[in-house]
């Protein structure tokens, strides 16, 4: 009887050991040689020491053959910063992680309906080859289906975070489109929709899977990806210190940290950050790190639309989205790709109750008639929607510029903004000075004996016209503030809407220019 006993227990833990081991001691070495980690290394670092519990160790492959452990995908649930989230993490050393029918319709599936069932995170790490083409009868295509369907019903109710460690080829490239948030590898990771075979079977195209779908096309160029990060233990850290941001679902509130830095502290230095010209550039980064709690300013797509700066940050230990201009490229104006870049931002936000504050320095649209070709009312429709739509506490602070159909998108008067400042040199007006002028005064100058003279003279009339001061004194923004006190007003702001509930109409879902 005992012996019996000991002969189960015993294939037991042979049968746990043989999974553990992955694809085995050579494929182990291989995913090293390319500087990759494996699954179960990613998940040491993913997860708080000794915190993971695995589901689905003694998966198979299909057929009920020993070739593929665990049948490929490690999944399971574990801590992060003491927080429970959710991982599915495919494992290169077993069949290039490609997806089978019992790892993806049964292990990953689970995973999924348990992530949703306890409003947790869940978190992909992928470096996958993709649906398993020996097993494409149908059930494994259809299982990936189901992935995608299930990913649409969990957003905006837990973050989804895709981790790009690796390849991420055909329909599953849908996994990164859909989540919250996705770094991707320098070097090694690449997602898209035909891998470099299949295109070149289908158009003749000769390209590689990197210079299609790496992270130097999806970071800087596509918007699909958001940062870029030098290896695996650096894009691990990345996707911790997302997730340390938001909440675990929605609703709940989002983590409150204590950072040491004092809610009152007057912001010093601005002066020599922001030029009172509003034609000269600068670096609003800079801005953002002196405003908020020390070294807490998380940015994301930072290569991507950098005409605007949308990241994370603690105000008073508040997590906090943050929204600004950025001069330092193409003077701020917001194009179609900084449009979707700020709305899709917003939304996340407003979706996981993270409060917004708006950095206001913006000349406007871009203007053209190519930009109108490509569509920027569309786009520019979206970042409007987004902050219209947004209900989670606002605010805004203008520090230069306010021009146009900008004002609107970056939360001006109009869109609820529980706060609204100005900085002494802001200005609020349908464009600028020098706009208005070629506009509205062109003959009056042209007709003049002194055209140079005449135009400063009505430049500076014009702006003396749009100063925060008239604004104020209409109650159309609440305060003229010293840049100084930049902190200490948004801190007492977030205090002030904390309880913040807003009614609308009831609908079954707006229809948001996509």
């Amino acid at each position: 009887m005992n012996d019996d006993f000991d002969a189960r227990v015993a294939d037991l833990k042979a049968r746990r050991q043989r999974n553990l081991a992955m694809g085995g001691e050579e494929k182990i070495a291989k995913q090293h040689e390319r500087g990759k980690l494996t699954a179960r290394e990613r998940i040491d670092l993913l997860f708080d020491a000794g915190t993971f519990v695995e589901l689905g160790l003694l998966a198979q492959n299909r057929d009920g053959s020993d070739t593929a452990p665990a049948d490929g995908v490690v999944t399971g649930h574990g801590d992060v910063d003491g927080r429970q989230v959710w991982v599915i993490a495919y494992d290169f050393t077993v069949m290039a992680g490609s997806m089978g029918a019992v790892g993806e319709q049964f292990k990953a599936a689970r995973v999924r309906e348990l992530a949703l069932r306890y409003r947790k995170p869940i978190v992909w790490l992928l470096d996958s080859a993709g649906a398993r083409i020996q097993e494409a009868s149908g059930s494994t295509f259809a299982g990936t289906g189901w992935l995608f369907a299930d990913q649409v019903v969990m957003s905006g109710v837990i973050p989804q975070v895709a981790a790009m460690l690796g390849p991420c080829a055909a329909g599953t490239a849908y996994i990164p489109g859909l989540a919250d948030f996705v770094p991707m590898v320098k070097g090694t990771s690449s997602m898209a929709l035909g891998g470099a075979r299949l295109v070149k079977a289908a158009t003749g195209e000769e390209v590689t899977d990197h210079d299609m779908g790496g992270s130097q096309v999806h970071c800087y160029e596509s918007g699909v990806g958001d940062n870029e990060v030098a290896n695996d233990a650096d894009c691990i850290a990345t996707v911790r210190r997302f997730l340390s941001y938001l909440p675990s679902s929605n609703t709940e509130a989002t983590p409150v940290v204590e950072t040491g830095d004092p809610a009152d502290r007057p912001v010093e230095g601005l002066d020599k950050i922001v030029p009172a010209n509003p034609r000269a550039a600068y670096d609003v980064r800079r801005v953002i790190r002196a405003v908020f709690d020390g070294e807490s300013w998380f940015e994301v797509k930072p290569a991507w639309a950098k005409n605007i700066v949308i990241g994370f940050a603690r105000a008073g230990g508040q997590a906090v989205g943050i929204v600004a201009n950025q001069p330092m490229h193409k003077g701020g104006v917001l194009d179609s790709d900084a449009a979707d870049k700020a709305a899709r931002f917003i939304r996340m936000c407003d979706a996981f109750n993270v409060p917004l504050v708006y950095l206001m320095d913006v000349p406007g649209f871009m203007v053209g008639s190519q930009v109108e070709k490509d569509g920027i009312i569309r786009h520019g429709a979206k970042m409007l929607y987004a902050t219209a739509e947004a209900t989670v506490p606002k605010v805004t602070v203008i520090m230069r510029k306010a021009y146009g159909a900008g004002y609107y998108v970056m939360n001006g008067k109009g869109y609820q903004p529980d706060t609204i400042v100005a900085w002494p040199f802001a200005e609020i007006s349908v464009m600028g000075p020098e706009g208005a002028v070629n506009i509205i005064f062109n003959k009056q100058v042209e007709a003049s004996d002194n055209p140079e003279a005449t135009r400063a003279e009505l430049v500076a009339k014009i702006r003396e016209s749009i100063n925060p001061y008239l604004a104020a004194g209409w109650a159309m923004i609440d305060d003229v503030i010293d840049p100084a006190e930049t902190r200490r007003v948004i801190v007492k702001s977030l205090e002030q809407a904390r309880d913040k509930k807003i009614d609308r109409p009831w609908r079954k879902h707006g229809n948001i220019p996509v």
